[in-house]
């Protein structure tokens, strides 16, 4: 008890910052606009109050693409039953209304207990499904005294995590004893949870919903049509998902790169949105030609850079692409990369730095098959010019990729049969 009020008054003390770099005003962040209030629990009820929903929580972008699989194949199989999805963030949101009637869309109220008692008073949630490690304590204690089974999905638990959970176990303990199921990327993350006290039948390894990947037909088609526009005979490359700090590294390969494939042309793809003006600023100062996409400009045969400035779409620049360098990982620790397995499904040849902790599973799997370059900053020019000029190495690769999300492939219907167990015992009981 002590414990939690201590936290509850470090929030409190933390809550103004954390609340002005959410409301803070970017260029390409979507507004809140009057929903602001939805983070302090008051919050709309559903189109259909009659049924208790499933609630979903989905932090931003990266996590509502992940869910998105999972929520169709729980509407077909519960198709009465409502799905409320809540982000924290409005870009999040924004990628949450691509589902469209599927599911209803809100904002998760801040992790203080009276504005999360506010959200379910007006929603009355049966479950709880959060999307990996979007684990905060006051929320996961207030559901759970109200009788709301919680799951996590994609659950995944770095050494670097466990340590830290370790060393500050009173936190941990907050939030484990309130958790009904962890469904876990992998075994060493199962591991890592078991160590810190889970009981081992709260925990199950389904593997990762993102390799249950399917690539729609409309994909390829977009991607074909925007290949033309880019330069068929051209070879491209995508640096994906990239970090302040990164992108000088990148723009300097690519600059030594163009030495030898003049023809060469870079999609630029920033992780924030607030980065975009300032990314396509740093390629100008580097004398590059650059076009944003959203300028819808006429696409000249000699362009450099394609600076990508929407968000929602890298699988199909992905797939306009040649080779796929995944952005952070050229920060020593600071980010620990990013998700290989759309590259990986698209059958793309992958080059990384050497810091993609984050990955470290898969990492690993496409290492062993040699499906993935992991290289140095000073080497990354070199890893563009080999899979330029080695087409059949890069195919091959690309192939091998694409192999293993195969062979990963099935915790969408792992994960659903765990779902509705607690959905039948809820119904049950």
């Amino acid at each position: 008890m002590l414990t939690r009020i201590l936290y509850t008054l470090l929030l409190a003390l933390a809550s103004p910052l954390l609340l002005f770099k959410l409301y803070q005003k970017k260029q390409g962040k979507p507004t809140f606009g009057r929903r602001w209030k939805e983070h302090f629990g008051v919050t709309p009820t559903l189109i259909n109050k009659q049924v208790s929903p499933i609630w979903v929580h989905a932090v931003s972008v990266g996590e509502s693409i992940a869910i998105a699989p999972l929520v169709k194949k729980l509407k077909i199989q519960h198709p009465n039953i409502p799905i409320v999805i809540t982000t924290t963030t409005s870009t999040g949101a924004e990628q949450v209304n691509k589902l469209g009637d599927l599911v209803e869309h809100r904002y998760m109220p801040i992790d203080f207990a009276w504005c999360v008692r506010g959200f379910i008073k007006q929603i009355k949630p049966r479950l709880m499904v959060i999307v990996e490690t979007e684990l905060w304590p006051n929320t996961l204690d207030t559901v759970n005294r109200k009788n709301i089974p919680i799951i996590v999905v994609n659950a995944r638990l770095s050494a670097r995590s466990a340590q830290g959970y370790q060393k500050f176990s009173f936190v941990w303990k907050l939030i484990a004893n309130n958790i009904n199921h962890f469904l876990c990327l992998h075994e060493d993350d199962a591991s890592r949870f078991i160590a810190l006290g889970i009981n081992k039948e709260k925990v199950s390894i389904t593997g990762s919903l993102k390799y249950d990947i399917t690539i729609p037909d409309q994909i390829d088609l977009e991607a074909k049509a925007l290949r033309k526009q880019l330069g068929e005979m051209r070879p491209i490359i995508i640096a994906a998902s990239t970090h302040k700090g990164e992108d000088n590294i990148i723009l300097s390969a690519f600059k030594i790169l163009k030495l030898t494939q003049p023809t060469a042309l870079l999609i630029l793809v920033p992780r924030h949105p607030e980065r975009f003006t300032e990314v396509e600023l740093l390629c100008k100062a580097e004398h590059f030609s650059v076009i944003r996409r959203t300028r819808k400009q006429v696409i000249e045969p000699h362009l450099d850079i394609y600076l990508a400035d929407t968000m929602g779409e890298m699988l199909l620049l992905m797939a306009t692409a040649d080779i796929v360098f995944m952005g952070g990982s050229l920060l020593g620790d600071k980010v620990g990369g990013h998700n290989f397995i759309e590259p990986a499904a698209l059958a793309k040849p992958i080059i990384s730095g050497e810091s993609y902790y984050n990955f470290a599973d898969i990492g690993k799997q496409l290492s062993s098959q040699n499906a993935i370059k992991i290289c140095a900053n000073e080497n990354l020019s070199d890893a563009f010019e080999q899979l330029i000029s080695d087409n059949t190495l890069a195919k091959k690769m690309g192939k091998s990729a694409q192999q293993i999300v195969f062979k990963n492939q099935g915790a969408l219907q792992k994960s659903l049969s765990v779902i509705s167990h607690y959905l039948n015992q809820k119904r049950a009981n």
